[in-house]
């Protein structure tokens, strides 16, 4: 299999940072039919982004024998996917939420550990971020015109038994979805997901993680979590189907 064929369907997964997208990414790409785990920080706004994401990959990987898909995830407004641009015939669309205040504090957490200040320790910039991005996946959800399966992130860690059988369905493989996965060889490299040590263990670490340290303003979290509530329940009335804790 070579770039210049290209036979590969694709797997997008619209998210936010620190919402077990580099679980979900691990998991998928473990799976015999799927190629990519990571983030590959490009924006899909037309059919050469494709070929772009096929030459980052085979960077550093190979394809599969007799693999399915190629999957990235977009995590920031930075990075777009435009559906009717690309010209695939079959696509796999994929949008998760992770509820407000652990992931604000989860953000303030990894970007406090940098050796440089970042915008991202604050937790009202952090809730920023996280605002803007919610809305912009509602926006996305009415606006695409694409089918897309939608799923809470927590699902990922607290009952992955209930979300991975209906996932393996939604992208229709041929075996199911595990809750053990391989470690890749970019797990826990810099700007490639998360790098912290669970990640290392090759399974699905239920461990909740505390971060009660972190404060964040009422007002800011109030607001973070009203945001969240109505572009959640759009999300969810726009998906083709959806898996919730509720």
């Amino acid at each position: 299999m070579n770039a210049s064929s290209d036979p590969l369907s694709r797997i997008f997964l619209l998210s936010h940072m620190r919402a077990f997208t580099s679980l979900a990414g691990h998991i998928l790409g473990s799976h015999p039919q799927i190629n990519g785990y990571y983030e590959m920080h490009i924006s899909y706004e037309d059919a050469s982004a494709l070929d772009k994401q096929l030459d980052v990959f085979l960077e550093g990987d190979v394809f599969k024998e007799n693999s399915r898909y190629l999957f990235d995830k977009l995590l920031h407004n930075d990075y777009l996917l435009k559906p009717g641009q690309l010209g695939l015939a079959n696509m796999k669309i994929l949008i998760s939420l992770l509820e407000p205040e652990h992931t604000i504090k989860s953000i303030v957490h990894l970007f406090a550990q940098k050796e440089i200040e970042d915008l991202y320790a604050s937790p009202v910039e952090a809730a920023n971020y996280y605002i803007a991005r919610v809305q912009a996946l509602a926006d996305f959800s009415r606006t695409a015109n694409q089918p897309y399966y939608y799923f809470d992130a927590e699902l990922f860690q607290r009952a992955p038994e209930k979300l991975l059988p209906r996932l393996s369905d939604w992208l229709e493989l041929d075996s199911p979805l595990s809750e053990r996965y391989q470690i890749l060889s970019q797990t826990g490299q810099a700007r490639k997901g998360d790098s912290s040590k669970r990640m290392h263990s090759g399974v699905i670490d239920r461990t909740p993680v505390d971060y009660a340290h972190i404060a964040i303003p009422e007002d800011v979290l109030h607001t973070a979590r009203e945001v969240c509530r109505e572009c959640r329940r759009q999300i969810i009335g726009n998906a083709v189907d959806s898996a919730c804790l509720d």
